[in-house]
């Protein structure tokens, strides 16, 4: 052994192993000889070639991305950290199918130059940064997904720096953000790994391996001996990794703060090489969520901000329109998005409220300090339909200026054939229809068939699904039994001719007459659904993610000028004539003959990222954050409220730095 060696009471050198032309020789203890920070020094152009064959390889990458796309499910404008990216090749990848907001992060300088000589080969717009995954320079609640791919997670010494890691990714993560890793399977490569082993790297070099656990059996150490036929030894390298079972990742994402953790399937990575793939051989995919409350958005002492309430649906209630009859995922989700968007809107500061039983307490405490209430509780008072007008009537007696429409426009609303009616008095076209009230034991058809039985008081299709439908009569009280028994509905039934052309919304922002703005119309395209089915956008289509209307898919209405013009005025007279206030959708159907035949009036209608009121924003070329500001800025003109965004025009928030 080399003298220099011998004399060092620590063998961890940095230099040994690293040096082009040293070997070692034989080594009885592979631990002995891994520097903690091993991961320093060993990503560079040698790792290209002694990983190329996985890491090279664009089928492996883009068979790699199409699962993790899968799994994740990503919006398109997600801002997404991959972090520990390498050359960046799953960056690019994710650029290439259309993720704009992708930033990369890498200790390697070496690595994070490829990227960046790519990136502009290639004219992308990814930033690249050379950083410590323990500590990233990114503020809180910045990013929606954070990947950790290729097996890049466990190469710290300690576990407490994994934890570290893991932390950073709560805290970079906006509530509901999601974290995807993959990692070599721990438990199969303790049972499986290769002692030795070489393989040709190309023509004129090879690399021999040797491996061993560490003392503790956590960690997998290897050696790497890299020769060229000509100029000999070129690299001796040491490198240990951390083995992860399925049980202990999923202890430590949860020691960290995720939660939903999953693990998908594994990844049995195949190469043109295909030799001694290591700890890239077999590996795990695991995805966990990070649930928190938005960060406290801090302001300049000095700087004015308009003082804004939100109150919403308590998420500790039940809410019999909801199929679990509880919050899920999917609420939390949208309640994120939610304060994002309100997030990224200047000149504001925002408190919530949700809490139902102590919300006449909680309001009390904010009067007067406060320049308004956002109301978005559309769930009504204790998450009751019903009850969705008791909200702004106890912002009427206290006297709180608020967003949206008054007690008196929710309760006609959520009466169908009371619109019906007023419609009707207004010259403005309606489906036909008739009640039928819980007593009346027999009734008469004055059109016929096909029909929809709907409950004459409900929200968010409440009742109204494909067994709604009848041709005939025996079908018609089928539905009508359904609607009374399963749901135990004993109001009025709404029986309603079956309207089969397009299915259209119209969404209106503002306050008519004077102060408005028609949203593009949008209708929705049933050509995904299975032949057979009645073309209705019901219950399912909202809450059933197993069912075929959940395919369902808004586009642009195709519609003559002349059908578009009584839309969008009848519409508006129903506004005035309603006191519909700042925002409001409205339901419409053609019939056979092209027709178009009021369905519903709906104020104060869906907030949420993908609801049809944020789909027809979005064709008029706003965002998420810019149609919630829209609505601030209708309510704000209506209450005479002045604030310092009050003319300011809210850009797409930049997801790129």
């Amino acid at each position: 052994m080399n003298k220099k060696l011998s004399a060092n009471k620590n063998p961890r050198n940095p230099k040994i192993g690293t040096t082009p032309g040293r070997a070692l020789g034989p080594v009885p203890d592979l631990e002995t000889y891994v520097h903690p920070d091993w991961w320093r020094r060993i990503f560079n152009s040698m790792y290209l070639k002694t990983d190329g064959d996985v890491v090279e390889d664009k089928n492996i990458t883009k068979a790699e991305v199409d699962l993790f796309l899968e799994i994740l499910k990503p919006q398109e404008d997600d801002r997404i950290l991959d972090l520990c990216c390498g050359q960046g090749r799953h960056s690019l990848e994710f650029y290439h199918r259309g993720f704009k907001f992708v930033e990369g992060v890498d200790r390697s300088h070496y690595l994070i130059q490829k990227a960046r000589a790519q990136a502009r080969k290639e004219d992308i717009n990814i930033r690249w940064r050379e950083g410590d995954a323990r500590k990233l320079p990114f503020a809180p609640d910045t990013f929606d997904v954070v990947t950790i791919l290729g097996n890049s997670f466990g190469y710290f010494e300690t576990l407490d720096d994994d934890v570290k890691v893991l932390k950073e990714l709560c805290r970079i993560l906006k509530p509901s953000g999601k974290m995807l890793i993959d990692i070599a399977d721990g438990h199969y490569l303790r049972e499986n790994f290769q002692p030795r082993s070489w393989e040709w790297i190309n023509k004129r070099q090879l690399v021999n391996r040797e491996r061993s656990l560490s003392k503790d059996e956590q960690r997998l150490i290897s050696r790497e001996v890299v020769i060229h036929v000509e100029k000999g030894v070129l690299v001796d390298q040491f490198y240990a990794e951390r083995l992860y079972s399925r049980e202990s990742i999923d202890e430590l994402l949860k020691t960290a703060g995720f939660s939903d953790i999953r693990i998908h399937s594994e990844i049995a990575t195949n190469t043109e090489r295909n030799q001694d793939l290591g700890m890239m051989a077999r590996r795990i995919v695991i995805t966990g969520t990070v649930r928190k409350e938005w960060s406290v958005k801090r302001t300049k002492s000095k700087e004015q901000v308009t003082n804004v309430v939100v109150v919403m649906g308590d998420p500790d209630k039940q809410d019999s329109i909801k199929p679990s009859l509880v919050f899920d995922d999917d609420d939390y989700y949208t309640i994120d998005q939610l304060k994002d968007g309100l997030n990224h809107l200047p000149g504001y500061r925002f408190t919530y409220l949700n809490k139902h039983d102590t919300l006449l307490q909680d309001l009390m405490r904010q009067k007067g300090k406060i320049d308004y209430i956002l109301n978005l509780c559309d769930e009504g008072f204790n998450n009751l339909a019903v009850n969705e007008l008791h909200v702004p009537a106890l912002l009427e007696m206290m006297d709180i200026p608020y967003s949206g429409s008054d007690p008196q426009c929710l309760a006609y609303c959520y009466d169908k054939s009371l619109i019906r009616g007023i419609a009707s008095e207004m010259n403005i076209p309606v489906a036909k229809a008739f009640l039928v009230n819980p007593e009346d034991s027999t009734f008469e058809l004055p059109f016929g068939f096909p029909v929809i039985a709907k409950p004459n008081y409900g929200d968010s299709s409440f009742g109204i699904t494909a067994k709604s439908v009848a041709y005939n009569l025996e079908g018609l009280l089928n539905a009508i039994s359904d609607i009374r028994n399963n749901l135990g509905y004993e109001k009025p039934i709404l029986v309603e001719e079956l309207l089969t052309g397009k299915d259209l919304s119209l969404g209106v922002i503002g306050n008519p007459p004077e102060n408005y703005r028609a949203l593009p119309i949008i209708e929705e395209d049933y050509s995904v659904l299975p032949e057979g089915l009645p073309k209705i956008c019901g219950y399912e289509a909202k809450w059933d993610p197993e069912s075929p209307y959940w395919k369902l898919k808004s586009i642009p209405a195709d519609l003559s000028d002349g059908t578009e013009k009584i839309i969008i005025e009848c519409s508006i007279r129903l506004c005035d004539r309603l006191e519909v206030r700042d925002y409001s959708r409205f339901d419409w159907r053609l019939d056979s003959e092209g027709n178009p035949r009021l369905l519903e009036v709906n104020p104060n209608p869906g907030w949420c990222c993908d609801g049809h009121l944020a789909k027809m924003a979005k064709l008029a070329g706003m965002n998420y954050s810019q149609m919630l500001h829209a609505i601030l800025q209708a309510a704000e003109a209506r209450l005479n409220i002045q604030t310092i965004s009050s003319n300011v025009t809210i850009e797409a928030p930049s997801r790129v730095s």
